[in-house]
């Protein structure tokens, strides 16, 4: 399917289910997303999947940022069915979440937990196969039918309704549970693909910028139709230079946000997530769109006034997750320190194919 083609689908299913005023899990969506063939749009047929492209992945993640769409898109098709397939399991049905948690911190780091939750989740097995441990800050943990989770060497599947779960938030209110798990019997289990942990991360710091470039996108979308509707002192305030560059300032940021975020795409299609060069592209692109998002939000509130920060305008439904997944799956101080230390150790004569990708 061609990528003009591919967008117009993903905006037409994700248009008619959005809803301003709704949070949680939009079941509905997702049902159509499914058959469809969205929800799995990267895994290959025999997972379940379209076999689609991350060029693929890029254009349904900017539409559903755009939207706020309230599915788990990236925890299902570039985390956890990722992972359970790549441990040779079989992908389980309905959205899931991938988690990597292990001895008492998170194997991703104290920046990047992967798939969102927090850097001290820790999950550990027991000699008879259970698996017992807290998992923090899952995404859309009351609403998966399964939690693929990387336990030191091990893949293992977990249902979450066995788990107790506490009930969170992140600022967009979207769900942010803590699972906490006893003694529990995964549903599956295998051995974790080479270099598990560090994939895990960068498809999880992937998914989260190309949904920031397509929340951008939508703040500026937002506010340029505001401004061309808002008329003070005779005019529209879209007509006032200050405006006008407040709202090229915005364009400048979210082109760059999808300039980062895509070429990541393109580089992690190429080269494959263990290349140096796509850990480099995809650290760049979460540290440019987080601050494009800074910006953004910004902007877009100071075009809208005091109207844009009341709860019944809908310009909150991207400016919250502008805030909330720019700290998500590693902050911008994180990823901007990979990128410096990735290049101090590319040093001078290998700073400049690093970043190019050339030879």
């Amino acid at each position: 399917m061609a990528s003009s083609d591919l967008h117009e689908l993903a905006e037409s299913i994700v248009d008619d289910a959005y809803d301003a005023d709704a949070t949680g899990f939009d079941d509905g969506l997702w049902a159509t997303l499914e058959k469809s063939g969205l929800a799995r749009l990267t895994l290959p047929e025999a997972a379940g999947g379209s076999e689609g492209s991350f060029d693929d992945a890029a254009t349904l993640l900017e539409v559903a940022g755009a939207y706020g769409a309230r599915v788990p898109l990236v925890e299902t098709d570039l985390l956890g069915g990722w992972l359970a397939h790549a441990a040779g399991l079989e992908v389980p049905d309905g959205p899931l979440v991938g988690v990597a948690a292990t001895d008492g911190a998170s194997s991703t780091g104290a920046g990047a937990a992967a798939g969102g939750g927090a850097p001290d989740s820790a999950l550990s097995g027991a000699d008879d196969g259970t698996v017992s441990g807290t998992l923090a800050r899952v995404p859309w943990g009351r609403s998966v039918a399964a939690v693929v989770a990387l336990v030191g060497e091990r893949v293992v599947v977990l249902d979450p309704s066995v788990a107790e779960i506490t009930e969170g938030t992140n600022v967009a209110e979207e769900p942010r549970d803590t699972l906490m798990y006893s003694g529990a019997t995964p549903l599956a289990s295998g051995s974790a693909p080479p270099g598990a942990a560090q994939e895990l991360a960068l498809r999880a710091a992937l998914g989260r910028s190309l949904l920031l470039a397509g929340a951008a996108r939508g703040a500026l979308a937002r506010s340029i139709g505001y401004a061309g509707e808002r008329v003070q002192f005779g005019r529209p305030i879209g007509k006032f230079q200050a405006v006008q560059q407040q709202l090229a300032e915005a364009g400048s940021e979210v082109a760059a946000a999808a300039a980062a975020s895509g070429a990541a795409a393109r580089t992690a299609a190429e080269n494959g997530f263990a290349a140096s060069s796509t850990a480099f592209a995809v650290a760049a692109a979460k540290a440019r769109c987080g601050e494009a998002a800074t910006a953004v939000a910004r902007i877009a509130h100071q075009v809208h006034g005091a109207i844009g920060f009341t709860r019944e305008h809908d310009l909150r439904v991207v400016t919250t997750r502008l805030w909330a997944w720019r700290d998500e799956d590693g902050n911008d101080a994180y990823w901007n320190d990979r990128v410096g230390t990735a290049a101090l150790d590319a040093g001078e004569y290998g700073l400049w194919p690093l970043v190019t990708g050339s030879p």
